[in-house]
């Protein structure tokens, strides 16, 4: 059981790192042509194509699920899309700070809901989480309340992925290839309704050759970065509590701190270094715990 609560620690944390990178191709999208939430819609759309005749050769298991499972899927699928989305609509500071209130709203509906104990230890990681938040981005871009629709899709997609948490947590009968495969073939026609909208700052629709264009070296990125990093993020979450979820997926703040400084030209000083270090204690709080329980155990 440790065994495979630690695997699953450890690919929620490589979700999360993947995530962290989200930023470099949806730049390089933004460079040719496919901008703003049409950037979103086509992380989507190939995999969603890609997974389809792997949801017909399992569709057995997804009729099995029923209509919970579909919601599962939609929900998860809308919660990424929504914070996406919510990095073009809005600055990125604001949509990863009210994002990554996850962890608060998954706790809190793991104690609601499916009766988890919320530990000490586990309140001190989220401290130590928005901690580093904080001294990463700097308290002085003051609370992080929605002031336009762009802040309202991070808060949102942050509070639908507490509820994607919860319910995978608590289906014991669907795996990771159904919550995955329902990830993006329902996610896709949402990322497109909201690309469809008439929101302030929308982009416009990129011409097929466009799109064209960018496939030959955006599929393999999806394939290798993208699902790898969607299938962790599911097999992890159906085996953990909720709460502890949202702060492994904290990693994605330190991975793009990190690599926007090597690759973008931004800052990364002290109070980067500082910030990191207190997220990724976060993420190892419990880990830390269970290991010193353990070491105690052997005397």
């Amino acid at each position: 059981m440790k065994q495979t609560e630690t695997l699953a620690k450890l690919a929620c944390a490589y979700s999360g790192v993947v995530w962290g990178l989200f930023w470099i191709p949806l730049r390089a999208l933004d460079g040719s042509g496919v901008t703003g939430a049409w950037a979103t819609v086509l992380f989507y759309l190939v995999p969603a194509v890609l997974f389809l005749p792997i949801a017909l050769w399992r569709w057995r298991a997804l009729l099995a699920g029923g209509w919970g499972l579909q919601l599962t899927g939609l929900v998860t699928g809308t919660a990424v899309v929504l914070y996406a989305d919510g990095l073009v609509y809005t600055e990125v500071i604001r949509a990863m700070l009210l994002y990554y209130m996850t962890p608060v709203w998954s706790t809190l509906l793991a104690r609601l809901i499916l009766k988890e104990p919320i530990t000490a230890v586990r309140w001190l990681a989220i401290a130590l989480g928005f901690s580093g938040m904080l001294v990463i981005f700097g308290i002085d871009v003051g609370a992080p309340l929605p002031r336009n629709v762009g802040d309202w899709m991070a808060l949102a997609g942050g509070f639908c992925w507490a509820i994607a948490a919860v319910r995978m947590r608590g289906d014991t009968k669907s795996s990771a290839i159904e919550f995955t495969s329902l990830h993006f073939l329902l996610g896709a026609p949402v990322a497109v309704l909201i690309a469809l909208l008439p929101l302030a700052g929308a982009h416009e629709l990129p011409d097929a050759a466009t799109a064209a264009a960018v496939l030959p070296w955006l599929v393999p990125t999806l394939v290798i970065v993208v699902v790898t990093g969607s299938f962790a993020a599911m097999w992890g979450a159906s085996r953990l509590n909720p709460g502890i979820v949202g702060i492994l997926f904290m990693t994605e703040i330190s991975v793009g701190t990190a690599t926007a400084a090597i690759w973008a030209g931004e800052p990364f000083g002290a109070r980067e270094i500082v910030g990191v270090a207190l997220i990724t204690a976060a993420g190892l709080a419990e880990s830390a715990l269970d290991l010193l329980k353990w070491w105690r155990g052997r005397r």
